[in-house]
């Protein structure tokens, strides 16, 4: 997400590397780098022109000429107009309706389906009790794919399979959420190949029925600036509310999400990085903008790792560690609870400065896959015993179990052990479980892609 635009820029902010202060020569320089990368991510020209007109403004004067870090100053000035260009501030979602009615809308492919799902999943981690309902009549399938992938999570799905009315649905919907206690009703609508006549007059007619708390409005990252247009198209009919951005995992550009915000005059609300339910995001301008400009995003990592981990699981781990007792089992604990957290590349990018650690090469989805291999290979014995590799014919059978070569096998077990020394001194240091700390270290020790 923003790979390509982070690196661009930071090649841009490197022309000020060395020197004492901002000169015209310099800002021009950057700042034409800044807006060829700009357009590169698919960002509307004009709005690029603006951008940079501002970022000159405030860059080119007495206290900038005579600042002693001008990199410092102008990735500040660029970051403020990052946020201010992407929504500044989080808008959050109005839920204060019992049931609260949220009508999901957009082109077909966008995604509609998979955001309800992942919405659903999301808001009942917020301990609330979303119900999945399914109005679109036109596509047989529609029915299916929802309950199919509610299903994984025990969410409930309404719908009426025989009926042809939207209006009845929706009716019985909320008579159904009612009687379950429901207290969220998610409507997934159908969607089109293209904006018609038709498409408009039924979401139109499904709004003014439904009376929904929140409209939100989803497009495909892919699209680039056609899914603008549509949003705009959506918004004169419809009072949007907020929009949801898909596909951003697929997409390296992402000038949809920089610049949607500001041309449709409705904030972002969430965006989706990845295909499993859990990779949805509350979409902060702030935290964004940090991440494009390779500054990471703490506050989101922590928030990720507190809903997988298990505080008490945690700190007797973490007293194993301090008795010299971390064993492998405990290693692929914390995995399989990184991997849960959500991409593995999008967890880094949250990591100022930790991304030069990695190379993904392939398929970063199974960034751990070897050192799981490698575990996987030992007998009961030895994963509660990792002093016993230092037995090389063991050592041997785990490379020819793992399909892991001896050299990647030493690699591994010597990090194992710096691992535990460092989060060691880190419980030692703090007096106290500190999650976040752990994972850090974790993911700075995993690089056998």
């Amino acid at each position: 997400m923003f790979e390509h635009l982070k690196n661009k820029i930071s090649e841009a902010l490197h022309v000020f590397k060395g020197d004492s202060k901002i000169t015209e020569i310099n800002i021009a320089s950057s700042l034409k780098k800044i807006g060829n990368a700009l357009i590169d991510a698919d960002v509307n020209y004009k709005i690029v022109r603006n951008f940079i007109h501002k970022i000159q403004e405030k860059s080119i004067g007495k206290k900038v000429l005579t600042s002693l870090n001008p990199k410092q100053l102008i990735t500040k000035i660029v970051y403020d107009e990052l946020v201010l260009l992407m929504g500044k501030k989080n808008v959050e979602m109005d839920l204060s309706k019992n049931p609260s009615i949220i009508l999901i809308c957009g082109l077909q492919g966008s995604g509609k389906t998979s955001f309800s799902s992942k919405l659903a999943f999301f808001l009942t981690k917020k301990n609330k009790f979303p119900l999945l309902v399914s109005v679109d009549i036109h596509r047989p399938a529609a029915v299916d794919q929802l309950k199919l992938i509610a299903k994984k999570v025990n969410i409930p799905v309404f719908s009426l399979e025989k009926s042809k009315n939207v209006i009845e649905i929706i009716d019985q919907s909320i008579l159904y959420a009612f009687k379950n206690k429901r207290n969220i009703i998610i409507i997934d609508t159908a969607g089109r190949l293209a904006i018609d006549q038709i498409m408009m007059e039924e979401i139109q007619r499904i709004n003014q029925h439904s009376k929904p708390n929140e409209i939100l409005f989803v497009v495909d990252s892919m699209t680039g600036q056609d899914a603008i247009n549509t949003a705009q198209s959506f918004s004169k009919k419809l009072n949007l509310d907020g929009i949801v951005i898909t596909k951003l995992d697929g997409d390296n550009r992402g000038g949809v999400a920089i610049t949607i915000s500001s041309i449709v005059k409705k904030p972002i609300k969430f965006i989706s990085n990845g295909e499993k339910i859990e990779d949805l995001e509350v979409f902060h301008p702030d935290r964004i903008a940090n991440r494009i400009l390779g500054m990471g995003d703490i506050v989101s990592l922590v928030e990720k790792v507190q809903e997988q981990f298990d505080e008490k699981r945690t700190r007797k781990i973490y007293q194993k560690i301090s008795k010299n007792s971390f064993d492998f089992n405990d290693l692929l604990y914390q995995i399989q609870k990184i991997k849960k957290i959500g991409n593995i590349k999008n967890i880094i990018s949250m990591i100022p400065g930790i991304d030069k650690y990695f190379s993904f090469d392939g398929d970063h989805k199974n960034s751990f896959k070897k050192i799981e291999s490698i575990i996987y290979s030992m007998t009961p014995y030895e994963r509660i015993h990792p002093k016993v590799f230092s037995d090389v014919k063991r050592k041997k059978r785990i490379s020819k179990g793992s399909g892991i070569t001896l050299s990647h096998i030493d690699l591994f077990m010597k990090q194992f052990y710096d691992m535990s020394k460092i989060v060691k001194k880190i419980h030692a240091h703090s007096g106290k479980e500190t999650i976040k700390n752990l994972l850090y270290q974790m993911i700075k020790k995993e690089n056998y892609n």
